[in-house]
C-alpha cells in the first residue's frame, strides 16, 4: 500500500513511519524474550498501542514463529463480554481454521460454544463463539488451558486493562491471575491509562497482580528526535518544517502523541507552507470538525460541570481546583460543590490528573473550551 500521509493518526503500518521509542522497543522485547510480563502506564492518546504494535513488528522479525494478540477491552462491560472478545481474539488465530485445528478448539472448549463463519470483507474462515453467562469462569480456563497447551510462543497485550475492575463480578483480577501465571509459553502485556488505578493493580499488596509484572511508564518522545523524524518527512516534499514551529505544537500539547501526530497530519496533507498561521488553520479544522460532538457531550452535564471545564481549559493545568482563588476567579460554586463536580469529570475521563495538576483529559477540547463563550 502506497502511504500517502507518514503521520498516522491511527494504527500501524511499518517502523519507519513510527518514531523513536527505541529504549521503550527494547526493553519490552527483552522482557517478553526472557519471560517477563510488563504493564505499560500512560495517559491516553500518548502511544502505547502504537508502542504496541511496533514491539510486536520487531518481535516477529527476531522470532518469525511467535504468535502475537492484542484485544482493547475498553468497551467491555463484564466478564462474559471479555472471555468472548478474548476467545475472539485468540481462536482460529493460534491455528489456521483447518479441521484439525477445529479438533483441537472443540476438545478445549465444552462450555463456550464455537461457531466458524465467513469474514464478509476478506471472505476467510474465522471462529466466533457464544458464552452463557453461568459459563464465562469454566469457558476462560478452557481458553487458557488451549492457549497453554500450544507449542506456540504467544505474546498478548491486553489494552485498556484498569476496565476489569469495573465489572460488576466480584474476583475478576484474582480469578485472571490465578489462571494466566502458570503459563509457560505465553506472556502478557497489561496496559491501561487510568494511572492510578493500574498502580492500584500493581503496586498494592492488596491486589492480585502485586508485584508481577514489570513496570513501564510511557511518556512524551524526545522533543529534538521527535522534530527530527517529522522534518525529514517534510523535507522529502521539499518543504521546510521550522524547528521553532515545531516545538510551539509540542508544548502546546505538551508532547502528547496524538495530536501532535494530527496537526502534522494536517499540514502534510494539505501541502501548506508551515507557520503559525497554518497550525492555527490545522487546529481550527480540527475543532471545527469536532465541534458538534463536543456540544453534545457538554449537554450530558450539568452547568456547573461546564463551567469547571472552561476554567481548567482557561489556565491549561490547575494545582489545587478547589482553591478559593481559583473558584473566585472563574466564578465557581462552594469548593464543596465543586469536588463533587470534579470527581464526576475525572471518573467519566474529561479531566486528568497529571502530576503538575488538573487538566482537560481531550487536549483538543481544552482548545475548544478556551474558545467558547459560557
Amino acid at each position: 500500500m502506497e502511504v500517502k500521509n507518514p503521520f498516522f493518526v491511527s494504527g500501524y503500518y511499518r517502523p519507519e513511519y513510527f518514531c523513536d521509542r527505541e529504549q521503550e522497543t527494547q526493553l519490552i522485547t527483552d522482557a517478553l524474550h526472557n519471560g517477563r510480563n510488563l504493564t505499560l502506564m500512560s495517559p491516553r492518546r500518548m502511544g502505547k498501542t502504537g508502542l504496541i504494535k511496533h514491539v510486536f513488528y520487531k518481535l516477529k522479525e527476531r522470532q518469525p514463529d511467535v504468535v502475537t494478540f492484542y484485544m482493547d477491552i475498553y468497551a467491555t462491560q463484564n466478564l462474559a463480554d471479555f472471555v468472548r472478545l478474548f476467545a475472539n481474539t485468540v481462536l482460529g488465530s493460534l491455528d489456521s481454521v483447518s479441521k484439525k485445528a477445529w479438533n483441537r478448539i472443540t476438545k478445549f472448549l465444552k462450555n463456550c460454544r464455537p461457531v466458524i463463519t465467513v469474514d464478509e470483507l476478506t471472505g476467510a474462515p474465522k471462529i466466533t463463539v457464544e458464552i452463557a453467562p453461568e459459563d464465562e469462569e469454566r469457558s476462560l480456563k478452557e481458553i487458557v488451558d488451549y492457549l497453554g497447551a500450544s507449542e506456540k510462543r504467544c505474546y498478548i497485550a491486553i489494552d485498556e486493562f484498569q476496565q476489569i475492575t469495573n465489572y460488576p463480578q466480584k474476583g475478576v483480577e484474582a480469578l485472571l491471575r490465578s489462571y494466566i501465571q502458570f503459563l509457560p509459553n505465553v506472556n502478557f502485556i497489561f496496559s491501561g491509562s487510568k494511572q492510578h488505578v493500574m498502580q492500584e493493580m500493581f503496586l498494592s499488596a492488596k491486589k492480585p497482580f502485586y508485584q508481577s509484572t514489570q513496570i513501564l511508564t510511557v511518556g512524551p518522545i524526545d522533543k529534538e528526535v521527535y522534530y527530527g523524524f517529522a522534518a525529514r518527512f517534510f523535507a522529502q516534499t521539499k518543504r521546510d518544517l521550522p524547528q521553532s514551529i515545531f516545538e510551539a505544537v509540542y508544548h502546546r500539547f505538551d508532547g502528547h502523541t496524538w495530536y501532535i501526530q494530527s496537526i502534522l497530519n494536517r499540514l502534510y496533507g494539505a501541502a501548506r507552507t508551515v507557520n503559525e498561521k497554518s497550525v492555527d488553520e490545522a487546529v481550527t479544522e480540527i475543532l471545527e470538525e469536532a465541534t458538534y460532538a463536543y456540544e453534545h457531550l457538554l449537554k450530558a452535564y450539568s452547568e456547573a460541570s461546564g463551567r469547571l471545564l472552561k476554567a481548567i481549559a482557561i489556565e491549561g493545568c490547575v494545582k489545587a481546583v478547589l482553591a478559593g482563588d481559583f473558584i473566585a476567579r472563574h466564578h465557581l460554586v462552594a469548593a464543596s460543590s465543586v469536588r463533587g463536580v470534579l470527581q464526576k469529570l475525572i471518573d467519566n475521563e474529561l479531566v486528568y490528573k497529571a502530576p503538575e495538576g488538573y487538566i482537560i483529559y481531550d487536549r483538543f477540547m481544552g482548545e475548544w473550551l478556551r474558545r467558547q463563550k459560557f
